[in-house]
């Protein structure tokens, strides 16, 4: 007995298992993940660590490095890396594709545990961690403003009602906030004031410390009541701070506004973004992996106005980029081109056989293996994407092959005398072999595919399963519902009279079969020079092949364009703010922008700046993306002092380092003065070679540092410690926290600093004073020399005299002007980035 032979005698059941793969099918493809391409990401970890004020160096030294330790002990870790600037430390931990990605958050979260003894104890908060990689693109961006709130307190309905309603929604993995202004009390003191009352700065950070608590109170119970106890022990507001006593003088109290001012403001004045020439808080939207990026776009968008219902009407949100324009377009191209091909099949099916039985029972194997398919995808999580569905455009011309081998052969027997269902066994069981060999033999021929290992192999790997159960599932439709319908269906053609359009297409074959006959004929004749021919075909194809553009995948017009810009490294954020508007002013200027996006500060260096471009939709723009790169390029560079770099947001990434631009090549060395060196010399040649443009290095060595070199000896007489020094510094220049307000909302900070006007002239270091303990009353001129504040890198001492036990800090060591150095760790060895762009041609 055959295969075929119980499916043949049972047509009932096998309709209705056919159905059932069928109803399996349209159930499970709209549940199919949609995305631009398959699920190829390395997992993908995110560790953050903030210390405000901290230097580059301290940052490295004292929070990465116990970090990177702990995270090089976690097996199937492929790549890590970090980036440390002032205040911030980002560590990238990126595990071998088979890692899962839950298991490697818990090892990460192990290995934050156990580096805590070895942070600093002054960190505002533990390190964190999220599942995204910094080198994705959002699938969504948008502006949230407002022409009359302050940028705080959009801040605080962006981030508290907004950010917190889109990352419920599933599939948003994170939903980061771009030029965030968080709100915050700055209390802004004025050293010269306080160094002529006796007064410091850390007796003020001890009474600011202590002025604003939220502890528990307890309640009273009474006879018939009970009374929870509440009191004003918290300070919400700046307006309150400004009479908070710090000191008595005289009798007399010294509040903050005598010495400074409290003032509400945001809680890191080196960051900002602006959307379109307006200020406003940016919201970056992730999405999580596998997951369906139009669903989950569109619930965003469906939960926006509900969500704006919880902020005042003045607020205002706008969609920036949103990914999804060219995903749906791609993929309902990729769709329609399937539909199309389907049709096609069937029409030349109809064209050959003119018959509509023999077109239809070929035919019906076409929905049904692709549905089959889809329901068999579910199953394995693969997504809608353009390679599987390019996979299924594939197997649409494969999947009628095994059904017309099996109808052909039983309408053979139908020919020869037998009965539909005779002609149906027979024939299937004939076939059935040949049917199962060369289903086989396609299948093969995507093995090694299949056995292909990293990001390629994974990229690939899902798409040649797709075609491999397509094939199947077409070859199990063959043997079971084909002979089926043929034993019930099919009838002996020959002696009907056929139509005049059957009989006119037939004489069109027969024209085309006698042209065959005579080019055959020709090349049979001719056979050294059709075989000089084939040679040459070979042989050009091979020349092609060597002398055809490579590489990785195919450079694509997404409809977005990232962007760094650099500036000077010892650029003000000031300066840099204006530069960076003299570029966007560029970008807006470009008839093919739709809107764009930009932001200083936050986790990058004062002197680098991120833009985010949409650009219109491709039927409104004759040019692409990277020709719309190529035209903005002259005009960006006559802008002085900032380059911008461009390249075209990309749907496949590789690697868990942000790069300005299209290729990325990373130099190591245990040597950082070493690393340094190289990557100058290495840099310089580069720029020679005419392939290659906007040439960049996340290298930063040349900014200006003020460095203090304490005289310990001197210092020790004052009975100063360095660890005095430091604190005094970090609170007038680092942007220090020293409370916590909570609300019911969120907590927010109390921040103490010098004034503005104070922290813009490195000569004010003279002005800065530490209580000398134990010393006496009067400290002679003749400890302290004279000089002044220069940038030249030279040792200069900033000294003074003082008759009172406050000693000036400068007393205590001297100020140099020197070269700061921003470097990125990786694996425990330093390491700087080379990236550039191809040049066109």
């Amino acid at each position: 007995m055959s295969i075929s032979e119980p499916f043949i005698r049972r047509p009932i059941a096998t309709s209705l298992l056919m159905a059932g793969i069928l109803l399996l099918g349209i159930v499970a493809f709209p549940l199919l993940p949609v995305a631009p391409l398959p699920q190829v990401d390395f997992p993908t970890i995110q560790v953050s660590a903030k210390l405000p004020g901290a230097s580059p160096e301290t940052m490295a030294s004292a929070v990465a490095t116990p970090l990177e330790y702990q995270f090089a002990a976690i097996p199937g870790v492929a790549q890590l890396t970090s980036s440390s600037v002032l205040g911030t430390t980002q560590i990238t931990v990126q595990f071998d594709l088979g890692r899962n990605i839950d298991g490697a958050a818990q090892d990460v979260q192990s290995a934050i545990d156990a580096a805590g003894g070895q942070l600093p104890k002054n960190l505002p908060s533990p390190p964190s961690y999220k599942k995204v990689n910094p080198a994705d693109s959002p699938i969504l961006v948008m502006s949230v403003h407002s022409d009359v709130l302050p940028l705080t307190q959009v801040d605080d309905y962006a981030e508290n009602v907004l950010a917190q309603q889109i990352s419920r929604i599933p599939g948003v993995s994170q939903v980061a906030l771009g030029g965030q202004q968080k709100p915050a009390v700055r209390v802004q003191v004025d050293p010269a004031k306080i160094a002529a009352l006796g007064i410091q700065l850390e007796d003020i950070a001890t009474v600011i410390n202590a002025a604003t608590v939220d502890a528990p109170k307890g309640s009273i119970n009474g006879v018939r009541h009970s009374f929870a106890i509440y009191d004003n022990d918290q300070l919400l507001k700046a307006a309150p701070w400004n009479n908070e006593i710090v000191a008595y003088k005289n009798g007399a109290p010294v509040r903050i506004r005598d010495i400074g001012v409290a003032v509400d403001g945001p809680e890191d004045h080196l960051a900002l973004a602006f959307q379109n020439g307006k200020n406003g808080i940016m919201l970056q939207i992730f999405k999580q992996a596998g997951a369906n990026v139009i669903e989950t776009v569109d619930s965003v968008n469906k939960l926006m106005p509900r969500a704006l219902a919880s902020v005042p009407p003045s607020i205002k949100v706008d969609t920036i980029i949103d990914r999804t324009t060219t995903i749906k377009a791609s993929v309902h191209d990729v769709e329609f081109t399937l539909v199309l091909t389907i049709a096609l099949v069937v029409l030349v099916i109809f064209l050959f056989l003119r018959n509509f039985w023999a077109t239809v029972i070929p035919g019906v194997t076409v929905p049904l293996a692709l549905f089959g398919t889809a329901a068999l995808m579910y199953v394995m999580g693969y997504t809608l994407d353009n390679l599987s569905l390019m996979g299924l455009t594939i197997a649409v011309g494969f999947v009628v092959d095994d059904a017309i081998v099996m109808l052909e052969n039983i309408y053979r027997h139908i020919e020869e005398g037998l009965s539909p269902m005779e002609a149906a066994i027979k024939g299937s069981k004939e076939i059935g072999f040949t049917i199962l060999s060369i289903s086989l033999s396609l299948v093969a021929v995507f093995i090694p595919l299949l056995l292909m290992g990293g990001i390629i192999g994974r990229l690939f790997r899902e798409l040649a399963i797709t075609v491999t159960m397509t094939i199947l599932v077409s070859a199990f439709v063959a043997l079971t519902l084909s002979p089926m319908m043929c034993s019930l269906f099919l009838r002996d053609e020959r002696h009907v009279k056929h139509s005049k359009t059957y009989q006119l297409i037939e004489r069109g074959f027969e024209k085309l079969l006698h042209q065959y006959t005579r080019g055959l004929d020709f090349v049979l004749k001719h056979q050294k020079p059709t075989l000089f021919v084939f040679l040459l075909t070979v042989v050009f194809t091979v020349v092609l092949a060597i002398y055809e553009p490579k590489g990785f995948f195919p450079q694509q017009d997404t409809g977005i364009i990232s962007g760094q810009s650099d500036a000077s490294q010892d650029i003000s954020f000031t300066e840099m703010l204006k530069l960076q508007h003299q570029l966007m002013d560029v970008v807006g200027q470009d008839p093919d922008v739709a809107s764009w996006a930009s932001g200083l500060g936050g986790s990058r260096p004062v002197n680098n700046g991120f833009v985010v471009i949409a650009l219109k939709p491709r039927d409104q723009r004759k040019a692409n993306a990277d020709e719309i790169i190529t035209r903005l390029r002259p005009k960006l560079a006559q802008v002085k002092g900032g380059t911008l770099f461009l390249q075209a947001a990309q749907d496949l990434s590789v690697g868990g380092r942000p790069t300005r631009t299209q290729y990325q090549y990373t130099l190591e060395d245990p040597n950082i003065a070493e690393l340094n060196e190289w990557t100058t010399k290495l840099l310089s040649e580069l720029r020679k070679l005419p392939q290659i443009t906007d040439l960049a290095t996340d290298q930063q060595t040349n900014g200006v540092s003020a460095r203090l070199s304490i005289d310990r000896a001197t210092a020790s007489r004052f009975n100063i410690t360095p660890d005095q020094i430091d604190s005094t510094l970090y609170d007038a220049f680092g942007q220090r926290q020293i409370n916590t307000l909570y609300t019911q909302s969120n907590q927010y900070h109390v921040i103490l600093e010098a004034t503005p006007d104070f922290q813009k002239n490195p000569a004010k270091l003279n002005n800065i004073y530490i209580q000398s303990s134990g010393s006496s009353s009067t400290v002679t001129q003749s400890v302290f020399g004279r000089s002044s504040v220069t940038q030249s890198g030279t040792v200069s001492t900033i000294n003074a005299s003082t008759s009172s036990p406050l000693a000036p800090l400068s007393s205590s060591g001297s100020l140099t002007s020197s070269t700061s150095n921003t470097s990125a760790l990786s694996n425990q060895t330093t390491s700087n980035s080379l990236s550039t762009s191809k040049a066109r041609p």
